[in-house]
């Protein structure tokens, strides 16, 4: 059975130990949980629907978004689960199930729980095509899934006028005992002939950016992880932190940013309003152009 690896040969495996360690930390940390990200107030669901021609994105919460790019309708993600393991979800979906339009493609970046949820794809409208890490088919077709094609690193498809392309993030995968990185983990990256949006999925920083940026010159939109970063001695080979976070950004050379995989579920210590307040904070010592970072609501839409 193939096992896959991150660039640099950078391992996020922790040892029990460390578990335990991180556990007799948390009990001494006291988090204010009452505080969350809004929903938006002037959500676009009639106008999603009905689009047929216009670039959107929606975001639903953590990693989700509805992407609308050359008349296709994407999801990123898709998890409405209402819990992650023991965790309740701390904020609801920004657009419930039943409001979105028909889905043409299904993106996953990994295999974990809060990225690929099964309850979630058996309600999507449409028979959408699925694109999965090398190594998920398997688990797809046992599932009942046929419309899924694998990528591995820097392989591409394209699909509608889009070309879909595979590229490399710094995690790892486990969905049971005997699964431990049996499959990959990756972004995606959605190129036109007028724009290219690049979905990181989950990722501790690493070199990799310098390589997507090498090979994707032009890039207008970076949906971006900023949470589950805390304690960062324990995160930060998986989870990037809101301060590296704007360092790949600037790598990348891209034209906006979009936070995400923030303020969802209590994946880590952090929070979601700490996690957006690092990022703003970092945001201002870089003295970058307010108008390149683009902070979402839950449910808000730009077109």
């Amino acid at each position: 059975m193939k096992i896959y690896s991150n660039l640099d040969n950078v391992t996020s495996y922790k040892s029990f130990k460390d578990l335990r360690k991180w556990q007799r930390e948390r009990k001494k940390k006291v988090k204010d949980l009452s505080i969350n990200i809004e929903q938006s107030s002037s959500k676009k669901v009639s106008e999603l629907q009905e689009n047929k021609s216009k670039t959107s994105y929606t975001w639903v919460g953590h990693s989700t978004f509805l992407i609308q790019l050359n008349g296709i309708n994407i999801l990123t993600d898709p998890v409405w689960a209402r819990r992650m393991g023991l965790e309740k979800r701390l904020t609801e979906p920004g657009i419930s199930l039943a409001d979105l339009p028909e889905i043409d493609v299904v993106v996953i970046s990994h295999g974990h729980y809060d990225h690929l949820d099964f309850p979630t794809l058996k309600k999507l409208k449409g028979n959408p095509q699925y694109f999965v890490p090398a190594g998920l088919k398997s688990l797809f077709n046992r599932k009942g899934y046929q419309k899924v094609k694998e990528l591995n690193w820097w392989e591409s498809v394209e699909l509608g006028g889009i070309m879909i392309h595979f590229v490399p993030a710094q995690h790892w995968t486990r969905r049971s005992l005997t699964d431990m990185n049996t499959s990959h983990w990756g972004g995606w990256i959605f190129q036109t002939a007028n724009e290219t949006l690049y979905f990181v999925g989950d990722t501790g920083y690493f070199s990799g950016f310098k390589q997507i940026a090498e090979r994707f010159t032009s890039i207008d939109t970076v949906f971006m992880p900023i949470g589950a970063f805390e304690p960062e001695w324990f995160m930060a080979p998986a989870h990037i932190s809101p301060e590296d976070s704007v360092k790949a950004f600037i790598e990348l050379k891209a034209k906006s940013f979009v936070p995400m995989h923030y303020g969802t579920y209590r994946l880590a210590d952090d929070t979601g309003p700490e996690a957006l307040d690092r990022l703003l904070r970092e945001w201002e010592k870089q003295q970058l152009p307010k108008e390149q970072l683009k902070v979402l609501l839950l449910g808000e839409t730009v077109i």
